[in-house]
């Protein structure tokens, strides 16, 4: 694995074709606030679009160094949050009050053993029912050949293992944030991503470039749901909620089934999925 796979844009900047010593007002505002890259605007204002970081989360930063996005992420999440940066560079330690909040990991996130290691520093375990972690971002860009069509292909290339990774270590309802260049098959990934979250939204914050292709994804409400939208089943009513519906449960995940009684057994199309319910239509009326 190429030494490019995990490291964010903030240091492939230094070997493309846009420098990081440009003074913008970006640059001049995260050299004052102490953060470590103008990046971390960018988190900011994804989060402030979207609400991806709450209080006393577990998020993972993949592509994490130099860490201008571990600092966002750990103000944040507070003194109860965790933040763990993974990085096959080293990432410095924070010499301040969010040191606490945030764990480093170098390592390549398409290892088992880096994977692993994230895990336990989250302090659970990946299961069919989700993993231990509220929130995966990552800002992961390529180190920069010149030549886009290359270029772009390697950046759909790191998200979609930005991706990967996510489904493997977010939780019911958690929440993702990748990077890419826009170009082809973009939209097919877009595509991949809507099948596992409830809402994916694109967007460029204001602290891109102004020349820059990057767009953003935000997928809310990771899914690990048995049934998908449009899935036809057989399914026992056994309980009747507070509204009137039928409930019925598959594997553990509830489906609400409207004009169905406890006890009946009914062929049902499942029409939408919530990360810890559903609602389906019964098929014989």
């Amino acid at each position: 694995m190429h030494e490019r796979t995990f490291v964010g844009e903030r240091r492939s900047r230094q070997s493309g074709g846009m420098s990081m010593t440009r003074k913008d007002d970006y640059y001049n505002r995260a050299k004052q606030q102490g953060y470590r890259s103008r990046a971390a605007y960018k988190l900011t204002q994804l989060d402030d679009l979207e609400n991806v970081i709450s209080s006393g989360d577990t998020v993972v930063d993949l592509g994490a160094a130099p860490g201008g996005w571990l600092q966002v992420a750990a103000e944040k999440v507070g003194p109860e949050g965790t933040v763990i940066g993974v990085d096959l560079q080293r990432i410095k330690d924070f010499d301040d009050e969010i040191d606490d909040r945030i764990e480093t990991i170098r390592g390549d996130m398409t290892q088992e053993k880096t994977r692993t290691r994230v895990i336990d520093a989250a302090g659970g375990e990946a299961t069919p029912e989700g993993g231990p972690v509220d929130v995966v971002v990552s800002d992961m860009a390529p180190n920069m050949s010149g030549e886009y069509s290359l270029d772009q292909a390697r950046s759909l290339h790191l998200a979609r293992q930005a991706f990967e990774t996510a489904l493997e270590l977010l939780d019911t309802g958690g929440d993702f944030v990748v990077k890419v260049f826009q170009g082809p098959d973009v939209e097919d990934f877009r595509s991949d991503l809507e099948d596992e979250f409830q809402y994916v939204r694109a967007t460029s914050p204001k602290a891109s470039r102004d020349e820059s292709s990057e767009i953003y994804f935000i997928g809310k409400g990771r899914l690990t749901a048995p049934v998908r939208e449009g899935d036809e089943l057989e399914v026992d009513i056994v309980d009747v909620g507070s509204e009137g519906d039928g409930i019925a449960s598959v594997d553990g995940y509830r489906l609400f089934v409207p004009a169905a009684e406890d006890g009946e057994t009914l062929e049902v199309r499942v029409e939408d999925v919530k990360p810890n319910f559903g609602f389906a239509q019964r098929l014989d009326r």
